[in-house]
C-alpha cells in the first residue's frame, strides 16, 4: 500500500515537472540580445528595415513595413531601424534603443535624422528613439501619442503584427505629412483652461514690463530712453547678444543694456532639424537590392516609450 502511494506521488511530481517544462520551456529559450547581436538586415538588402530574428512578426507584416519605410526614406531622407526581439540584455528599453541607434549610426551624419523603433516582448515595451536632428520633427509627445493611440492596445493583446503595422503607418503619415490630425490633442478642457491662464499671465507680464522698459532710472520718467548706439557682442546657438546705449530725453542720463535676439542665419546644430527632401538615406547607390549602409547619425534622449 505504501509502495502504491509512493508511485502515485512520483507520477504526480513527474506530471508537474512536465507541465513546468511545457509552460516554461519557451521562456527559458528566449534570447536576450546585446546590441552587437542585433542583425542589421539593411546591410545585406537596402530595402529592408525590420530586424525580426525571433520571428515575432509575420513575414507579410515585415514586408509591408519594409515597403512603407523604404518609401518614407525615399521621400524624406529619414532612416529607420525597426527591431522586434524576445528580450534585450539589461532590460532597459530606453537605453538599449538609443545605444542601438548611436552605435549603428542610424541617420545621416550631417542631419542626425535616424529613428529606432524597438519592440521587446519579454520587457513588454515599445520604445522610439530619435536622432538629434529628428527630435524637433518627431517630438516626444507625438511619439507617445502614436504609441497610445495606435500600438499599445494591440501589443497588450500580443497582436504584434497589428500593433507594429499601425504604429509604422502612423509614423509614416505624420512624417510625410499625409496624416495631419495626429498632432491634434484629444479633448482636454482643463488643459485649455490652464494654458489660457498661463497665456493671460504672460500677456500681463509683457504689458507691465513694457510700461517700465524705457523708464529712466534717474528721473523715473517713463518712455524716456532713446537708443543712440548698438553693437553685437556675440553670436551663439542662434542667439545674437548686443550691447545698446540709451539716453534719457528728459535728463540726459545714459544707460547701457545687453539685449538678445534670434539669429535668422542660424541653421541649428549639424544643420538643425530640417528634413532633407530627396537624396538617398543609408548611403544608397545605384539600382538593384544590394546592401545599404548607415550614415553615422547621432542620438540624444529624444523619443518615448510605453509598457503594455
Amino acid at each position: 500500500m505504501r509502495k502504491s502511494t509512493y508511485l502515485s506521488t512520483s507520477v504526480q511530481k513527474g506530471i508537474l515537472f512536465l507541465l513546468f517544462l511545457i509552460v516554461g520551456y519557451p521562456s527559458l529559450l528566449a534570447k536576450e540580445y546585446t546590441i552587437q547581436e542585433i542583425p542589421m538586415v539593411h546591410l545585406q538588402d537596402r530595402t529592408r528595415y525590420v530586424c525580426n530574428p525571433d520571428g515575432i512578426l509575420s513575414e507579410s507584416a515585415v514586408v509591408t513595413m519594409d515597403s512603407i519605410l523604404y518609401a518614407l526614406e525615399e521621400k524624406t531622407g529619414i532612416q529607420t531601424l525597426v527591431v522586434a526581439v524576445t528580450g534585450i540584455a539589461g532590460g532597459d528599453c530606453f537605453d538599449f534603443a538609443h545605444q542601438l541607434g548611436e552605435q549603428k549610426g542610424v541617420g545621416e551624419k550631417e542631419r542626425d535624422n535616424g529613428l529606432v523603433i524597438l519592440l521587446s516582448t519579454d520587457e513588454r515595451c515599445i520604445q522610439f528613439a530619435t536622432g538629434y536632428g529628428l527630435e524637433g520633427v518627431l517630438p516626444d509627445a507625438i511619439c507617445k501619442r502614436i504609441q497610445n493611440r495606435y500600438m499599445v492596445k494591440y501589443l497588450g493583446k500580443d497582436d504584434w503584427d497589428t500593433g507594429m503595422l499601425e504604429g509604422i503607418r502612423a509614423i509614416n503619415g505624420y512624417l510625410d505629412g499625409s496624416m495631419e490630425n495626429i498632432s491634434e490633442e484629444e479633448d482636454n478642457t482643463p488643459l485649455f483652461i490652464f494654458l489660457g491662464v498661463i497665456f493671460g499671465s504672460i500677456i500681463l507680464i509683457i504689458v507691465i514690463v513694457s510700461l517700465y522698459a524705457n523708464q529712466c532710472p534717474k528721473c523715473k520718467k517713463r518712455h524716456a530712453l532713446q537708443r543712440i548706439s548698438s553693437h553685437v557682442v556675440s553670436r551663439k546657438y542662434g542667439v545674437i547678444t548686443s550691447e545698446a546705449t540709451y539716453i534719457c530725453k528728459y535728463c540726459g542720463h545714459q544707460v547701457t543694456k545687453k539685449e538678445q535676439s534670434g539669429d535668422p542665419n542660424y541653421r541649428g546644430p549639424r544643420g538643425g532639424s530640417t528634413i532633407f527632401m530627396g537624396g538617398g538615406g543609408f548611403g544608397r547607390g545605384g539600382g538593384g537590392f544590394s546592401g545599404g549602409s548607415f550614415g553615422g547619425g547621432s542620438f540624444g534622449g529624444g523619443g518615448a516609450g510605453s509598457r503594455f
